[in-house]
């Protein structure tokens, strides 16, 4: 355990250059009492890893050093082959070479280790995208993808939801997401970092401009910050309905993920009927109108009056047509 610990500590210093015990620490989650043993003992078997003093400090090897101590366990191989992800990589242009990539990586492997990597992927396959919608069109996402990679900034005229339907922007292209089989990217738009949905790109021309990125920019937490805020602008309105057992069990598969949280966390205990009250959190009575009425005679709407009252009329609409 401790070899392959002091392993990740030179990988680390030889990948990212200058370290602090700090950093060291929390990357291989052990103390940075740990740490400063395991430099020790790094240095009294030769490898040269020395200590900067001082502001902007840490740890870090001569320059020119490189271990050659980068065998991969069966498990590191596999899991790199079930990371990729061949239909991401040509949708941003890189098709051709994640193929290279991984050929050469095969290439390089023992035999072994090749022939694990063929039977991880005989038994495990990643489709990142989401059930029970069309594929969305992306012709602009590799060339989006390029003004990302090369920080070139972006003329970009996109489709918003909004009057005016159709604006022009100049963008700092910072990164791209995939969720769910949805593209999105981030960009700084002047002095705000904003969130877009490549989709909604209507055209797009990659300026000769380039651009410095925003010191400290982190494009996950950046996404989750932006993720977990859409979500609470989404649900501004709530609504108190009853549910059956069964209504209970089909919530997480056909409503949104905050409100299948509320009904896990939210539930009271079942009246005398089974049936079960609580409040979801939903994006507008019409939104919740539509969402309901996929739950059929399993819920009850109590609240708003305006959403029951549109639950009984299409209820009775339905009662006429097939009376």
């Amino acid at each position: 355990m401790r070899a392959s610990r002091l392993l990740s500590v030179v990988l680390l210093l030889q990948d990212r250059g200058r370290l602090t015990a700090q950093q060291l620490a929390e990357s291989l989650g052990v103390s940075v009492r740990t740490v400063y043993r395991d430099i020790e003992a790094l240095a009294a078997a030769g490898v040269p890893v020395y200590a900067e003093l001082g502001a902007g400090g840490g740890y870090q090897l001569v320059d020119g050093y490189r271990t050659r101590l980068t065998g991969l366990t069966p498990q590191e191989a596999g899991t790199i082959f079930l990371a990729g992800m061949p239909e991401a990589a040509a949708e941003l242009g890189l098709g051709a070479v994640l193929t290279t990539a991984e050929l050469k990586l095969r290439a390089a492997l023992p035999a072994r280790l090749s022939r694990h990597v063929d039977e991880i992927r005989d038994r495990f396959h990643l489709d990142p995208a989401g059930w029970f919608r069309e594929t969305e069109s992306h012709p602009h996402l590799a060339a989006l993808a390029g003004a990302v990679w090369n920080r070139r900034r972006a003329r970009m005229r996109y489709l918003r939801w909004r009057q005016p339907r159709e604006v022009e922007r100049e963008i700092s292209p910072l990164g791209i997401v995939l969720k769910a089989g949805v593209w999105y990217f981030v960009a700084q738009v002047e002095a705000d970092i904003r969130t877009y949905r490549v989709a909604t790109i209507l055209d797009l021309t990659v300026l000769d401009e380039t651009f410095e990125r925003p010191e400290g920019f982190d494009l996950a937490a950046s996404w989750a910050r932006w993720a977990a805020d859409f979500e609470r602008r989404l649900h501004r309105d709530e609504a108190t309905v009853r549910l059956s057992p069964a209504g209970i069990e089909r919530i997480p598969y056909l409503m949104t993920r905050a409100m299948a949280r509320n009904v896990r966390d939210g539930l009271g205990e079942p009246g005398p009927d089974g049936w079960t009250t609580v409040t979801l959190p939903v994006e507008s009575v019409k939104h919740a109108h539509a969402d309901f009425l996929r739950l059929g005679a399993d819920v009850e709407v109590l609240e708003p009056a305006e959403l029951r009252e549109m639950m009984r009329s299409s209820v009775a609409a339905m009662a006429r047509f097939y009376s």
